[in-house]
């Protein structure tokens, strides 16, 4: 067995060694999305149901019982068809599933309802995303219901509906080795694609040739997927958090936020750097952004194991807003600041959140209560910024429309945090230089 089915089975194992005697887990991986006419979007797999298969096709079941009930895992998915296969590409089929995931069993989709009985009457607890796919809460629910109109044959149902979703999350925060290094290449092909587009940025273009430019590159080198939709914010439009529209032109004189990252092997960059249309900062665009990437070198600095979680967040508030009472851009003590949240004036978001196959990962923030701890194998962004709405009368003309973000992928080590994302210049120094070449 390979090294990467190794790890699925692995998978299956430690959420087989967390359920309840006489249970069940059920997840589903959707039919495509109908684009228009006949046509779909391109299909990416529930990042649940690939975590734990490694399966990738459309229309199918994973199932997989406790290991008092024999702990199997059997898939159902749409057998192979030639017809298909030749407009749509290969397929699994349920042999390949076997021999290719180390799947115990696999039956086509087809008799998935019909066998789903069979499954229930066994158990007592049923583990699944509850809510996340309607279509198989339906046919779970009217299942049990038909079972239960059986009750004088002495047939049994489950009396225990139980959501996986935490599970798994949990499962999901620590990364393998294997997970980091595909992590890894997508920074690195995504920091290629910044870097390329930072030298192809230029007054007069347009933002979304800057972005064409960056999945270019990223197309180059196999990731022809991005791992959200890229934000590429010239002048004031950087001070919109989400940006997507993409389409103004570029202005001498302007910064550029770009916040953009690859998907490779189904797992997500995440990466943003801010640089001058013109390749030079003004002066009042170099204050501000020093003071941001001020905040950020901090912030990594304190991923490390045994970090609370919003000790990166503290740590970054407290030089901004001490950065911005030097700036005049606010008047105050900073501890009564903070306290205040008067910086949410400029910096409304965190400080970052986990990295894994969602670009937002699995994961909650706190556990029982409290920030939750930094072990090693976590993958997080560290991303502080500043964001000055250019209507904003309340400080001085020269600060209004200037938006900055820097981010990078940071994992926490043994020894303290590897930032993924370090080939990519973000000193004003490096990045002017850069852009000069």
């Amino acid at each position: 067995m390979n090294k990467i089915i190794s790890e699925f089975k692995h998978r299956r194992e430690a959420l087989k060694a967390q359920l309840k005697p006489k249970s069940l887990v059920l997840l589903m991986a959707p039919p495509p999305i109908l684009r228009n006419g006949d046509n779909v979007f391109p299909y990416r797999a529930d990042s649940n149901f690939f975590y734990l298969s490694g399966f990738t096709e459309p229309e199918a079941v994973l199932l997989i019982l406790s290991q008092d009930l024999g702990g199997q895992s059997i898939l159902f998915s749409r057998p192979r068809d030639p017809d298909l296969e030749r407009w749509d590409g290969f397929m699994l089929g349920q042999e390949g599933a076997i021999s290719e995931l180390g799947i115990d069993e696999a039956y086509a989709i087809a008799e998935f309802e019909q066998n789903l009985p069979q499954y229930l009457q066994q158990v007592t607890s049923v583990y699944a995303p509850w809510g996340k796919m309607p279509c198989l809460d339906k046919i779970v629910m009217v299942t049990q219901k038909n079972l239960k109109k059986q009750v004088r044959r002495g047939v049994s149902w489950p009396t225990e509906f139980i959501d996986v979703q935490s599970t798994i999350d949990e499962m999901r925060v620590i990364k393998s080795v294997h997970e980091i290094a595909l992590m890894r290449r997508a920074a690195e092909i995504s920091v290629k694609a910044h870097q390329a587009a930072m030298q192809f940025t230029k007054t007069g273009l347009h933002e979304y040739e800057v972005e064409a430019h960056f999945s270019y590159h990223c197309a180059l080198n196999n990731a022809r997927m991005q791992a959200y939709s890229p934000i590429v914010a010239g002048g004031a439009n950087a001070c919109i958090l989400h940006y997507k529209q993409n389409t103004d032109p570029l202005k001498d004189g302007d910064l550029l936020l770009l916040d953009a990252g690859c998907e490779y092997g189904y797992y997500a960059s995440d990466i943003t750097r801010t640089f001058p249309v013109n390749g030079r900062f003004s002066e009042a665009q170099k204050h501000i952004y020093e003071l941001v990437l001020a905040a950020q070198l901090a912030g990594i600095a304190a991923v490390k194991p045994g970090a609370l979680w919003n000790e990166v967040q503290h740590v970054m508030l407290e030089i901004l807003t001490t950065g911005l009472v030097k700036l005049g851009l606010l008047k105050g003590d900073v501890k009564t600041l903070i306290a205040q949240k008067a910086f949410l004036q400029f910096y409304m978001h965190g400080s970052g959140h986990f990295l894994g196959l969602d670009v937002h990962d699995a994961g909650a923030y706190k556990v029982e209560g409290e920030w939750r701890t930094m072990k090693p194998g976590m993958v997080l962004t560290v991303e502080p910024g500043l964001y000055i709405d250019a209507h904003d009368q309340t400080v001085d003309a020269q600060w209004r429309g200037i938006g900055v973000r820097i981010e990078d992928d940071v994992v926490v080590t043994q020894q303290g945090c590897e930032v993924l994302s370090a080939g990519l210049v973000k000193t004003v120094a490096d990045i002017e230089a850069w852009m000069a070449r």
